[in-house]
């Protein structure tokens, strides 16, 4: 389905630090030299690279580029050979399918796929190359994943402790920011859970995974910008309905994709919660959904997509 689209983002600004490199340089050579002429020349040659490089990057790579998620950082070109494309994507889309719970199937533009909060219940038909899971209970994890998967991404460490993640698969790079959860004794599991986000063809896409509490100042500066978030709403086991509209808020996705919606009613309650605090609201015939920046709607959207 077509959202309403927003006017396009702008570009990443490698051609502005390649020139402004070129441009150190040869302020140097000038210094040295003292001749006018040589600095006219050496400023047209940085003018030129920084043209050359960035376009020489984008026609061997097909165009990808890895999002600019972190408010402090960012995206990074890919590199190495151009890998098969598997799927019927353009260079600036991500397919998302809503397979049930927690899990969701994502499929890059070169053909990775990847399947979150992975388990024995919900699963792909296709095998992922990526899995991520979350150790909240068994319908987000699983301990016997297929061995012929690539990349198991636990969200939390068995043993205790940190676990974080931050890798790139092919035109995807791969980050988490671990939070706390509860037992089912009531008492904190410190580091239970991970958001994970995913930074694809200029998007950046964050699953919430089993999150049960508010999220700092600190969280949300390790986030950055998201575009689209897939959010828990059964409003019992992870957060009520109204710490939820205050994550959600405080990340301020521009699409919110429902998710965990097992307990009655609750995928309603949360929808029209969101329509009062403004959100539009879009349902889906697909649990597919193609998305895009170019495509991302203007104004902020609650999309529900069916299970699969």
């Amino acid at each position: 389905m077509a959202l309403p689209p927003s006017s396009p983002a702008p570009a990443h600004a490698h051609a502005h630090d390649l020139f402004a490199s070129g441009v150190h340089d040869t302020r140097r050579r000038g210094a040295r030299n003292r001749r006018p002429a040589r600095l006219a020349l050496s400023c047209l040659r940085a003018v030129i690279l920084a043209l050359a490089v960035p376009l020489g990057l984008m026609l061997a790579f097909g165009g990808s580029a890895l999002a600019s998620c972190q408010l402090l950082a960012g995206g990074d070109w890919i590199t190495g050979a151009a890998p098969v494309h598997l799927a019927a994507l353009e260079r600036d889309q991500v397919g998302i399918t809503y397979i049930g719970h927690a899990t969701f199937e994502l499929e890059t533009p070169t053909g990775v796929r990847i399947a979150t909060d992975y388990n024995n219940v919900h699963r792909p038909a296709r095998l992922p190359r990526v899995i991520t899971m979350n150790g909240a209970h068994s319908t987000h994890f699983t301990l016997n994943p297929d061995p012929d998967i690539e990349h198991v991404l636990f969200g939390w460490n068995p043993d205790g402790g940190p676990m974080d993640h931050d890798l790139t698969v092919g035109d995807v790079r791969i980050r988490n920011l671990q939070t706390n959860i509860r037992g089912w004794d009531g008492e904190t599991r410190r580091l239970g859970n991970s958001i994970f986000v995913f930074e694809v063809a200029d998007l950046c896409i964050a699953h919430l995974g089993h999150l049960h509490h508010r999220l700092t100042q600190d969280d949300l500066a390790r986030l950055g910008t998201i575009d689209i978030v897939f959010a828990p709403v059964d409003n019992a086991s992870t957060l009520r309905l109204d710490s939820l509209v205050e994550v959600i808020k405080a990340v301020s996705p521009r699409i919110v994709i429902p998710m965990h919606a097992y307990t009655y009613g609750s995928r309603e309650s949360f929808t029209a919660r969101m329509a009062s605090e403004g959100f539009r609201i879009e349902t889906s015939a697909s649990p597919l959904y193609v998305a895009s920046r170019a495509a991302l709607p203007a104004e902020q959207t609650v999309l529900v997509l069916p299970e699969r």
